[in-house]
């Protein structure tokens, strides 16, 4: 009787389990606040050479991440995977450009300039691979504490972001990253509107929160509160 009474604690459990899988597979978030609260995965997670064999409904460290060997660029938010696509012609003409500015303008500066893909790990606690859930690529980070660059990445918040939309990512973007970029004390955000042929800067004042400056477009220049003396023309960053 008590074998019969375990089996069928255990054919119970299969099918609960089973159920949750199909139900939850291809869940999606509504909001950063949902995040990180699925299921765990497991720690010792074996070498994943494809995207789909990940299941999107997991909960993910920097570990996990570590044992993904394919091509496909992928971000956590939260322990959540965000897949990353491909950026289009402009959007890569535009990183250029501002890329190309900051870089010889910061060749005599203590900070440096790290276009994508460049893994960013915001950790809460403890800087282990094992307890880091958020791991970003943004479009161009620029760091100038150099203690936070180690051969993978950068470890905490670089001081300015860059972040250049796409259809595929302004949910991303405008939500959930800006939560991020402000949560861990990222102090300058730009978020650049390539389609609309703009720009807007985000400063994090003293109470940690993100302030917007006016839209910058047209036959202006740009200007960074952190990098002062640099200049970026919106014309010439936006020609096509």
């Amino acid at each position: 009787m008590k074998i019969f009474i375990e089996y069928f604690y255990y054919l119970n459990e299969l099918f609960i389990f089973v159920i949750d899988y199909i139900f939850m597979k291809n869940d999606k978030i509504d909001d950063l606040g949902k995040l990180g609260k699925n299921k765990a995965y497991p720690k010792r997670e074996p070498i994943v050479s494809r995207v789909s064999d990940i299941d999107f409904s997991g909960t993910y460290s920097y570990a996990n991440y570590l044992r993904w060997q394919f091509d496909e660029r992928l971000e956590l938010i939260k322990g959540k995977v965000f897949e990353m696509a491909a950026p289009a012609p402009f959007h890569q003409l535009v990183s250029g450009r501002i890329s190309g500015e900051l870089y010889y303008f910061l060749k005599k500066q203590p900070c440096r300039i790290y276009p994508a893909p460049f893994d960013v790990r915001f950790p809460d606690v403890s800087k282990r691979n094992k307890d880091v859930y958020t791991v970003l690529q943004p479009d161009i980070s620029i760091v100038c504490d150099m203690s936070k660059i180690d051969k993978r990445g950068c470890v905490g918040p670089p001081d300015i972001v860059v972040e250049i939309l796409s259809p595929s990512n302004n949910k991303k973007d405008l939500e959930y990253k800006f939560a991020i970029y402000e949560e861990y004390g990222v102090r300058e955000y730009w978020i650049v509107f390539p389609d609309e042929r703009y720009l807007l800067k985000y400063v994090r004042n003293a109470d940690g929160v993100f302030i917007a400056d006016k839209p910058y477009n047209g036959d202006v220049d740009f200007v960074s509160d952190l990098l002062p003396g640099f200049r970026l023309n919106m014309n010439e960053v936006f020609e096509d």
